[in-house]
């Protein structure tokens, strides 16, 4: 296998509902990422990245890409705006049902660990937020947030923002190791640079068939001997039992969490950045529950995250960082659901996060974009520049603005966001 094989982590039957309910695009996306192959859960290393530089207070980043547009008007519900649910109708969110997080904004209910850590000053919300780009299609959105361009025109840009930065890396950044990715290969992490790749296993193996492929390998193909055997050395660490008990109807989004946990927290080094891909935000029917179930297991995914990196020391200097294509209508449409929009959220959690805020320039819900969604004020890389500068220690402004996110000068990175 190499450092760009296909694979794809087992989706939780409710995330695989929802996605095929929702529009053609979104089902068309679905049915490409399943096309690309079925992982055998086992972890690429082709490469071993600065294993010695690395130490236990290297930051770590997660960045978790939600596929489909997560509706953030009610994720970090803005209460205090009086157009709020007279925009909603029936999808307009009770505050008592609510938790708060100030007194304009309050959070969705599922997200109740989330709202633990930013009582803990260890979570933040960016709100009103969007790539550049804002066509509203999967397809267009998903590629310019992943590839960090400018989004004005049709971009033939190859590769992710991501694996340019790991290009550029040096000895003087904080960060030195490479990055993981979680399930299919994402464009984000596209490139020159190899990166590393695991899942979660899709079946279960018969017992001794680790043992039997090793042990033809060993007699047939020295290299893949070594690539296979540092596969199962490294799967066997994602999928320990340490950490907190793990309930048997565990989502595929929990193990990946679990996984990346334990992965990034390996004393070898490698790897110190991860991205994760969650699909099914595509709310178009029966949005309620839907976005109740997928933020409930988005919630419970970090909960095990955030106690395993604890336990592994390593929590102080991490980020987990999601983040979505567009955002959903403010409006809601005929079958109870909500259609593509702009702007959104940003979701920011981890000890190295300066939280317990939301971070809103807000626009207002009577001043919408094109008459029908909520208008971004901020800018995604914005907040991606923000994670680069103050948590993994880039401070190279003509590699940001011109190698990792091209023609961004005028978009600076936001301030507070990260402990330093």
């Amino acid at each position: 296998m190499s450092a760009h094989d296909h694979d794809l982590t087992q989706l939780d039957s409710r995330i695989v509902a929802s996605a095929a309910e929702g529009c053609e695009e979104s089902k068309l996306l679905l049915s490409r990422r399943a096309a690309l192959g079925l992982s055998a859960g086992f972890f690429t290393w082709a490469f071993t990245p600065h294993l010695a530089e690395a130490s236990s207070s290297d930051p770590r980043l997660l960045i978790v890409l939600l596929r489909g547009g997560m509706d953030g008007l009610n994720v970090a519900v803005p209460i205090g705006d009086p157009q709020y649910a007279k925009l909603r109708g029936r999808l307009a969110l009770v505050k008592e049902n609510l938790l708060p997080l100030n007194s304009y904004f309050y959070l969705h209910p599922s997200l109740a660990f989330f709202k633990t850590l930013y009582n803990a000053g260890q979570a933040t919300i960016v709100h009103a937020v969007a790539p550049p780009m804002k066509n509203r299609s999967h397809f267009e959105c998903q590629r310019n947030l992943e590839n960090g361009t400018p989004g004005d025109k049709e971009d033939r840009t190859t590769g992710g923002w991501l694996n340019r930065l790991l290009s550029k890396l040096t000895p003087a950044d904080r960060v030195k190791a490479g990055a993981l990715q979680i399930g299919p290969t994402p464009l984000i992490l596209q490139g020159t640079e190899k990166v590393l790749s695991w899942s979660p296993t899709l079946w279960p193996r018969p017992a001794g068939f680790d043992t039997s492929l090793l042990n033809l390998y060993k007699s047939t193909d020295s290299a893949l001997y070594d690539l296979l055997l540092k596969g199962i050395t490294a799967n066997s660490l994602a999928t320990s039992t340490s950490g907190p008990a793990l309930s048997p109807d565990a989502s595929s989004l929990q193990l990946s969490f679990r996984g990346a946990a334990k992965l990034l927290g390996a004393p070898s080094g490698a790897p110190r950045i991860a991205v994760l891909n969650v699909e099914g935000w595509d709310t178009h029917v029966g949005q309620p529950q839907a976005l109740a179930a997928n933020l409930n297991n988005l919630d419970k995914s970090l909960s095990d995250f955030t106690a395993i990196a604890k336990n592994s020391g390593y929590w102080n200097d991490t980020v987990v960082l999601c983040v979505t294509e567009f955002g959903r209508t403010a409006k809601g449409n005929s079958d109870n659901g909500t259609d593509h929009g702009v702007g959104t959220v940003a979701m920011l959690a981890g000890g190295a996060v300066k939280g317990g805020k939301v971070v809103a320039n807000w626009p207002g819900l009577s001043n919408l974009y094109d008459g029908r969604d909520l208008r971004p004020t901020y800018d995604l890389r914005q907040v991606f520049k923000s994670v680069i500068r103050s948590h993994l220690g880039v401070q190279d402004k003509k590699i940001l603005d011109e190698v990792v996110f091209p023609g961004s000068s005028l978009i600076s990175a936001l301030p507070e966001l990260i402990r330093t």
